[in-house]
């Protein structure tokens, strides 16, 4: 084994070569890239192709049911204008109201969730009696469908018989019947609380397994020096578990972006909860617009994907200023 400018190999500065003059690393970056060919044309397979058809009749005017039938109309589906009026999804105030749905879902739903999870997380790894009990117990609402989560939830904030009005009036928090997932001004907030229920516990679990990678030494050595459980908590615990709770955070809100099942079961898309998705599909199966449809699904993709690079971006910016 040879490296460059005579230093022995493995010492600063130098690259370890093969008999070949190729670097080590340059052999690793190749058997890598062979190692992942095969997942990369199966990830293209099933995502690339869909999106790239997506994409192509998002151009076209094609109807659902003729699929095969269409013609090129170039961004019409997105946005045109015809005689001083606007057309296509970007001019559908729908639209917009399906954004600021989404928007609104996504950063309150996730805030809570990351709270509860960090909540639940500090308490599970503190060491108490029957730690997989409580793990297992914690994993439930997370293990169960989405559909059947919607409609467990649905009962409980029914007017007449659900259990939420029930606890309230027993309380003396309300005093008559409210209907959660009918009122405008409360449904959102019904949708919000069963999407906290179900995805804490998967904020909760990723957290937890970052604080358990913390040596306890660390802790201990803050204790030593005076300082508080809030200042530990701030300068040990959060710098450490950032880069889990990055990849928590992108996850959840790719996943709340892309929202549908919950809503449409929980509130039938109603215009006061319809997301992005919900318009999407709307556009697609109930209007027979596969033109339309696909220019929706497009913008969809794109705000997940512009949110995800946003939280990469930020969190290596962090990275760089450490």
């Amino acid at each position: 084994m040879t490296a460059d400018s005579g230093h022995p190999a493995g010492q600063p500065g130098t690259a370890a070569t093969t008999g070949q003059g190729v670097t080590i690393a340059t052999q690793r970056a190749r058997a890598a890239y062979i190692l992942v060919a095969p997942a990369l044309v199966l990830l293209f397979a099933v995502a690339g192709w869909p999106l790239a058809r997506t994409i192509f009749y998002s151009f076209t005017d094609a109807a659902l049911d003729t699929p095969d039938v269409y013609s090129m109309v170039g961004f019409s589906n997105y946005l045109t204008f015809v005689d001083g009026e606007s057309y296509g999804v970007l001019a559908d105030p729908l639209w917009w109201r399906s954004v600021i749905n989404t928007l609104w879902f996504t950063a309150l739903s996730v805030t809570f969730e990351l709270v509860l999870g960090m909540a639940l997380a500090l308490l599970m790894n503190q060491g108490l009696r029957g730690q997989g009990l409580i793990r297992t117990a914690i994993l439930i609402p997370w293990a169960i469908p989405t559909i059947v989560t919607a409609k467990m939830w649905g009962w409980m904030f029914h007017d007449q018989y659900g259990v939420v009005n029930d606890v309230l009036s027993r309380l003396g928090l309300i005093d008559h019947a409210v209907a959660w997932v009918a009122e405008p001004s409360l449904s959102m907030w019904a949708v919000i609380i069963a999407d906290v229920w179900k995805t804490v516990p998967f904020m909760a679990l990723m957290l937890l397994a970052a604080l358990q990678t913390i040596p306890s030494s660390l802790y201990e050595a803050a204790r030593v020096d005076g300082a508080s459980a809030w200042h530990r908590f701030i300068h040990i615990t959060l710098p450490l578990i950032r880069p889990a709770m990055i990849i928590a955070l992108i996850f959840r809100s790719m996943d709340a972006l892309r929202v549908f099942d919950l809503i449409y079961v929980l509130t039938s898309n109603s215009e006061a909860t319809i997301s992005i998705s919900g318009y999407a599909r709307d556009q697609m199966i109930t209007n027979q617009s596969l033109g339309s449809g696909s220019a929706a699904s497009v913008l969809v993709f794109g705000m997940v994907a512009i949110v995800a690079a946003a939280f990469l971006y930020f969190n290596r910016r962090l990275e760089d200023q450490e």
